[in-house]
Order: structure tokens, then sequence, then C-alpha cells
């Protein structure tokens, strides 16, 4: 299977009251996503993190994606300077880039951390993922409503986890629409 995922910040315990995410404090955050995104994601699934993994430098980027399940692949995202660190392993990662396009199930998927206006073959049912924004669920259903395939994959829409390529394909065919 194929996931999305991205603003997940690893680390950063003011993300809790900034976004108004559902913890206590960071430890309970950080093993929440790592347990929501081990429950989902099998050892032969490809992760697509758009942006965001953690602030906090290389080692403890290391420690967090070592213990997250599935071959990872990352869209660096702002906040993912580890990636820099001559410290930092760069075989937990699949790949690394700035922008990708995949095919998945005849869809072209338009992979980017920040969220943009046009993409390629945006008028021909191609979807647009990206993360950055922190929304919420209403985000992602304004879109749809609007006729609009642009979905943020961040944590904060997805219910703290990995969304898969089926569930939004499922979400945007649910009007009836154009995927």
């Amino acid at each position: 299977m194929v996931f999305f995922t991205a603003d997940l910040h690893f680390y950063h315990e003011k993300i809790i009251r900034m976004i108004g995410r559902p913890f206590r404090d960071g430890p309970e955050m950080d093993l929440a996503l790592i347990e929501n995104w081990n429950s989902r994601v099998g050892p032969g699934d490809d992760v697509y993190i758009l942006g965001d993994v953690t602030m906090k430098g290389a080692a403890l980027a290391m420690e967090t994606l070592s213990a997250l399940r599935g071959r990872k692949h990352l869209i660096r995202g702002n906040h993912d300077r580890f990636i820099d660190s001559p410290h930092f392993d760069r075989s937990l990662l699949a790949s690394i880039q700035h922008y990708l396009e995949i095919e998945w199930c005849n869809t072209r998927f338009v992979l980017l951390h920040y969220p943009m206006v046009e993409w390629n073959a945006s008028r021909r049912g191609s979807i647009h993922l990206h993360g950055h924004q922190h929304n919420h669920r209403d985000y992602n259903l304004a879109n749809r409503r609007a006729g609009l395939l642009r979905y943020d994959v961040g944590v904060d829409a997805n219910d703290m986890a990995p969304v898969s390529a089926e569930e939004i394909l499922a979400f945007f065919a649910e009007t009836g629409g154009a995927v």
C-alpha cells in the first residue's frame, strides 16, 4: 500500500497548543503518532512524508524514523534541516526530494510540502497532496465541495495518522466527482 502524511513535528511540544492537538504533552504526542503510524503501515508499505518530521536534529530524527514501519520517502518541508546533518543516516529514507509526482491506480499524485493553486495536470484529474498549513478535516471537505483536487495529508487533518492513497481516492469519489 501507499500512504501519505505530513507535519508530524516529533519532539515539538509547543505544536500541541499552537494547533490544538489532543495531547497532554510532547511524549504522549510522539508515542501516539508512532502507534497510529505503525497500526496502519506495514513493513512493505511506502509512506511519503510531505515534510516536517522534526526540528530537533539528526539524532532524534533517526531515532523516530527507525521506530516507524514501512519504506519512508521524504518530500522536504521547511523544518527538515536534520537531513543536511553529516550525522544523519540517509539510509533510513528510501528517497529524499523537494517535489515528486507518482502514479497510483491510474491517478497522478503531485506531492509538495506546500499547497499550490495549480499543479501538473490539475485540470485533468491529478490530485495535489501537501502539508504545511496544519489544516483540520474541514479544509479537505471544503476543497472537495469546491471541486478542487487538493488534499492536506498532514496528521492534523487525518486523525493523527497517515492516510492511504485508496482513502484519498475514495474521499474524492464520494461526491461522484472527477477522480
